[in-house]
């Protein structure tokens, strides 16, 4: 659950911006560069592979993927942090 914690830490005011932004692939890029030297601190990272509407699919790869905290990494902190950076997102889900 070391991902969930360090992603979490995004929401206790840590030095991330909190701007919004249109829903394009390169913001939703954007944010995902932010999130992902806490992923990759216990071997993990996130890649996205479609953007459908307003739901943003993504693949966990490394550790987040078989991690059993994957589902809370990506609901509690992908999601919350791209729904609160990118309005329009409504929804971030993992495909494999």
């Amino acid at each position: 659950m070391g991902a969930l914690r360090r992603v979490g830490q995004i929401f206790s005011g840590r030095s991330m911006s909190t701007e919004t932004m249109a829903l394009t692939l390169e913001n939703v890029e954007k944010v995902l560069d932010e999130l992902r030297p806490f992923l990759m601190a216990d071997g993990g990272n996130v890649e996205v592979v479609e953007i459908d509407g307003p739901i943003v699919k993504v693949r966990l790869q490394g550790a987040c993927g078989s991690c059993p905290s994957s589902t809370m990494t990506l609901k509690m902190g992908i999601e919350r942090k791209m729904r609160e950076s990118i309005p329009e997102v409504s929804e971030v889900v993992q495909v494999l």
